[in-house]
């Protein structure tokens, strides 16, 4: 393909996505409450009883709902948004290995709900306590809806990508970029680089980095068993191949 067809592909791609995202949207909208009320329990189970959730604009209340649409979407259309983004890049692979596209879009998907649903059970509930935990008498928790979106937004998304690093290396180590020997030799490496990634994907508090850093870890330890396994069924491949062309 030339460069304007990887171009033309891109942009085919993206506008596929972004239709799959809008009809999410406004699937969602028609539940923006329900969403929004599901959204905010762990914040509103965290706050005293003299907390509250407070929006400081007249328009805010109205833009928090659709963009409590918006996140809904985007989680609603994952996988046509990874499918197409597996789509674009499987002009660069072999054969056989397209064909493990579609494995890939539905655990891309899974794995992306997976990190959202462990950030909003697991996360949320310890952040939110440890965050009111410093309220008094005097100090009363008045949180903007604005901030609360963004904030809670962001570390949606954060765990839903970096829940995808088993799946990238795996597909990283079936193009022979990476191995598990290389993987295990660079081990510090990949803690140092996780902990920094959790430092820019979260907020500036340590709670949620290292609520982040540590499912990376293990993660990162599966990702290395998961690639062995990969070249040891690829090698396997090889000698039966090289066994029936010998014979």
């Amino acid at each position: 393909m030339s460069f304007m067809s990887h171009l033309e592909e891109l942009r085919t791609c993206l506008v596929r996505a972004v239709i799959a995202i809008m009809i999410g949207f406004l699937g969602a909208y028609a539940f923006k409450e329900k969403i929004y009320a599901f959204l905010t329990e762990p914040l509103v189970a965290a706050l005293p009883a003299t907390g509250k959730l407070i929006y400081t604009a007249p328009a805010e209340a109205f833009f928090t709902y659709l963009k409590v649409a918006l996140l809904a979407g985007v989680v609603a259309a994952s996988p046509v948004v990874f499918y197409q983004f597996w789509r674009f890049v499987s002009p660069g692979l072999y054969k056989h290995e397209r064909r493990l596209i579609w494995p890939y879009v539905v655990f891309s998907s899974v794995l992306f709900i997976v990190g959202a649903v462990f950030c909003y059970t697991v996360v949320f509930p310890y952040a939110f306590t440890f965050f009111m935990s410093f309220a008094t008498e005097e100090i009363v928790p008045m949180v903007s809806l604005k901030q609360y979106l963004s904030f809670s937004g962001t570390l949606l998304f954060a765990f839903g990508a970096v829940f995808q690093m088993p799946l990238v290396l795996i597909f990283l180590g079936r193009l022979g970029i990476v191995n598990n020997k290389m993987l295990r030799q660079k081990r510090k490496y990949a803690v140092l680089i996780m902990f920094l990634a959790a430092a820019f994907f979260t907020p500036p508090d340590v709670v949620s980095q290292i609520m982040m850093a540590l499912p990376l870890l293990i993660l990162y330890e599966i990702s290395i068993w998961l690639v062995a396994a990969s070249e040891k069924k690829k090698a396997e491949k090889q000698a039966e191949e090289e066994a029936e062309f010998e014979s």
